[in-house]
C-alpha cells in the first residue's frame, strides 16, 4: 500500500513541477496552439516514469534499484532529447525554422527532466524513510 501512495504522491507532484515549468516556457516564448504537444507530452512522461518508478520499489532492494532507475531514465530521456534536436539540425530546414523550433523543444526537453528528477527525488526519500522505518521497527 505505501508503494502505491508513493508513486501516487510523486505522479501528483512530478506532474505538477513539469507541468509549472511547460506553463512558464509557454509564456516565456509567446507560445501557441503547438504548445499542446508540449502539454501533452509532459503528461505522457509523467506517466511513463511513475510506471516505472512504482515497477523499481517493487523489487528486493528498492532503495538500489530507485536509484538506477533514475539514473537509466535520466540518460534514456537525455539521449532521445539530443536525437531529436540532432533530428531538427540536420533536416533540410533552413536556420530560421531551426530557431523557430527551438522553444518547442526546449518545451519538450526541460518539462521532462523536471519530472523526472521531481519524481526520482519523491521516490527516493520516500523509499529511504520505509528502510530506515523497518531497521527501526
Amino acid at each position: 500500500m505505501r508503494t502505491f501512495f508513493t508513486s501516487l504522491f510523486a505522479f501528483i507532484l512530478s506532474g505538477l513541477a513539469g507541468g509549472l515549468v511547460a506553463q512558464q516556457l509557454a509564456v516565456a516564448t509567446g507560445a501557441e496552439e503547438e504548445y499542446i504537444i508540449v502539454f501533452m507530452f509532459s503528461v505522457l512522461v509523467t506517466f511513463v516514469v511513475t510506471f516505472v518508478f512504482f515497477v523499481a520499489q517493487l523489487m528486493n532492494d528498492p532503495l538500489a534499484a530507485v536509484a538506477r532507475t533514475g539514473k537509466w531514465t535520466l540518460i534514456v530521456f537525455v539521449v532521445l532529447l539530443v536525437l531529436f534536436v540532432a533530428l531538427i539540425l540536420y533536416s533540410d530546414s533552413s536556420a530560421a525554422v531551426v530557431r523557430k523550433d527551438m522553444p518547442m523543444v526546449a518545451g519538450l526537453g526541460l518539462p521532462g527532466l523536471v519530472t523526472i528528477i521531481v519524481h526520482w527525488l519523491f521516490v527516493r526519500w520516500r523509499v529511504k524513510r520505509g528502510v530506515a522505518d523497518i531497521k527501526a521497527g
